[in-house]
């Protein structure tokens, strides 16, 4: 019988998810799937939840993926299917330190976040608006890690095995023993 590899990271805005997500999928030669990619529409627009849902139900339908994303009342679905979440819980300065130099480098890049939407960072919206990235940060990076601690602990996912990665040597140190069909060795996960 085949194992699946349903994989879904999570983190904080700016912990690494889609970097780390993106090594691991090639890692395990699976499919990576950026939820925000799946959500955001052109012109900063947001997707209502029966289309955000469809569309990543259609993303995991088949097995075998990297998913990169929280987005919480999506948990039921992606949860259903998934058999690791993979938490990224670095420091609250570092994972802050990270949203800063990600943001200068995409407003000074003009960089396009998702392919296809024109979706780019600008000052203005960085440090001057209540969407800003950096704000959301600040206010929710507390507040995520005890609710990832607690869904840790819950028994509503006992059928997930949950890795909590604390540093970004031990993210690398897990990506290095990421071999099929396993996802990593025991004494990474907590």
């Amino acid at each position: 019988m085949k194992l699946n590899r349903n994989i879904n990271v999570i983190g904080t805005s700016a912990s690494g998810k889609s970097t780390f997500s993106k090594v691991l999928a090639e890692k395990l030669n699976v499919r990576y799937i950026e939820m925000d990619a799946l959500f955001w529409k052109p012109n900063w627009q947001e997707s209502n939840n029966s289309e955000f849902l469809k569309k990543l139900k259609d993303a995991t339908f088949e097995d075998d993926w990297v998913l990169d994303g929280n987005y919480s009342r999506t948990a039921s679905l992606k949860w259903a299917k998934a058999n690791t979440v993979i938490w990224l819980d670095y420091s609250f300065s570092r994972t802050v330190f990270q949203a800063l130099k990600r943001a200068i480098k995409r407003i000074l890049t003009k960089q396009e976040i998702w392919p296809n939407t024109g979706n780019i960072e600008t000052f203005r919206t960085t440090f001057f608006s209540r969407k800003s990235i950096i704000l959301w940060t600040l206010q929710n990076y507390h507040s995520n890690r005890t609710k990832y601690a607690d869904i840790m602990q819950s028994d509503t996912y006992s059928h997930i095995r949950f890795v909590q990665l604390d540093s970004p040597k031990q993210a690398e140190e897990f990506i290095n023993e990421a071999i099929l069909p396993l996802v990593a060795p025991k004494e990474l996960s907590k």
